[in-house]
Order: structure tokens, then sequence, then C-alpha cells
């Protein structure tokens, strides 16, 4: 096996009942369910989940360095989210965590060590569950990094702010059949504020075309789920080269199943080659 057919990423706001300022076990259930070896699970949640387990536990949230608070947020985080897929992904598979930064993609030899690695969960019926990792990353740091790996590199520098553009490193680098970014709205909207001019299908001959639709589509977003994030637009930046490649990009709601989004039973936005 030199390839995985299925990659999907979920993200923090879905992950969570904001009216309860709780983790939402229904989603995690949901997911479980499907998550079977032959999949690779990138998964947003940590800095949020720890954030209100903290508050949870002490009536109050963090003060300080935004850095060192996303910091123990993470750390926090981390330990509740794996928790949870663990117990809900059914146990005849094994389940494990990769932890990833820009710079693992930004080198051949250590993006190629980790494609193998989750190959290698396939085959030895693992079911792997990737996030940025979060607690030892901060921003100053990786800023410098990133400035010095343009310096020296010939062509796009990997940054993985957001886990939507990991699940597309990723897609990309095991030649994925289908990407599925799980958020909280049906898809991409040709306007953000009336949920009836969703987008649904986006299909071109080539490369080239597909290029064309969505820096189109681009033209059509705004907003934001959460602050730090860019909505839409970059979803759409991030999937770009997946979509361009030929692999089937899905961006649909996390209130639905993974094959219901994928057999194309619910409505979503779907990116094709014909």
């Amino acid at each position: 096996m030199d390839r995985i057919d299925f990659v999907g990423k979920i993200g923090s706001m879905a992950l969570i009942r904001r009216e309860e300022m709780d983790i939402d076990y229904n989603i995690f259930s949901r997911l479980g369910a499907e998550l079977k070896p032959g999949m690779i699970w990138v998964s947003s949640g940590a800095v949020e989940i720890g954030r209100l387990d903290y508050i949870k536990r002490h009536g109050h949230e963090l003060e300080g360095d935004k850095d060192n608070v996303k910091t123990d947020y993470a750390a926090q985080g981390q330990a509740i989210l794996m928790e949870n897929y663990r117990r809900f992904i059914s146990p005849e598979y094994s389940v494990r965590q990769f932890l990833v930064e820009h710079t693992h993609f930004n080198s051949r030899k250590t993006r190629e060590f980790i494609k193998n690695a989750l190959i290698r969960c396939a085959e030895q019926g693992a079911v792997p569950i990737v996030n940025y990792n979060d607690p030892v990353s901060f921003e100053e740091h990786r800023k410098m990094e990133l400035m010095r790996l343009q310096d020296m590199m010939e062509g796009n520098v990997v940054q993985c702010l957001d886990n939507d553009e990991t699940a597309s490193v990723i897609a990309e680098a095991v030649n994925a059949k289908t990407l599925l970014i799980l958020t909280s709205t049906d898809g991409i909207y040709a306007d953000p504020y009336d949920p009836s001019t969703l987008i649904k299908t986006v299909e071109a001959k080539d490369g080239e075309e597909m290029e064309r639709k969505i820096r189109e589509l681009q033209t059509y977003c705004e907003g934001t789920s959460r602050a730090g994030s860019n909505g839409a637009k970059a979803k759409l930046e991030y999937i770009l080269p997946c979509a361009k490649a030929g692999t089937t990009v899905l961006i649909g709601s996390a209130k639905y199943r993974i094959s219901q989004l994928v057999n194309g039973d619910v409505p979503c936005t779907r990116f094709s080659l014909k």
C-alpha cells in the first residue's frame, strides 16, 4: 500500500456545545462509529477543549501571554481529545496519535517518514488521529522558522497554522482519493448570510479550470467561525492543491455522518475533476 483513500478533518467548534460550554459527546460517538483503519483523521479541538476543562475545574480562564495560555490549554486538552477518540472508536482497532508541526512537512525526508507511518496504520489495524502540536509551538518561534525556510526553499512553504491546511497537506502527501473537511456549516455559500445559496458542486475538466473556479468562490467568502481562523476563504486556499490534483474534496457539516457526506446523501460542497 502506498496511498490512503480517505483523509478527514474536524474543527474545534464542531466538537463542542457552545451554549453548555462542554464537549459534544454525540459528535465523538458518531465519528467513532465510522472511523476505521484506512482512514486518516485530523482533529482540532485540543486548545478549546483544554480551555473548557480548565474553566470547569477552576471557575475562570487563564490569563497572561497568549502563547503561554494556548500552550497550557492545548497540553490539558490533548489528553481529553484522545481519551474521547479512544472511547468511541471500535475497541477492535488501535488508535494512534500523531502530533505534527510545519517543519515536518517542509522537510522531504520527514514528510515521507510521516506518510509511511500513517500508511502503516492502515496495514496494522490502527486509526491515526493527527493534530498540530500546539503545546510546543509558539508564534514568535514559528514566524522565525518560517522566515528561515522561505529563504532556504524554492516554492511554497507549509505553515499548518490551521488543521484545514494540515489535512490538505496530508491528503496531498498520501494521494488521497477523498478529503473531507467537517465544519459548522453545510459548505460554501455564494452569500455567506443566506443558507439557500449553498454551492453543492464544483466540477472542472482539469486543474487549471478548478483553480479558476475556486478563486472565484473565494471572492464570495467572508466571515469566520472563531478567532484566529480565516473562514471559508482560507479553507478554499488550503484545499486548492488537492482539488487541482484530482482529489475529491468535500466541505460539509459535522452534524452528518461521514458516510452520508461521502455518498452524497446530504448537502455539502463537493469539488471534483470530471
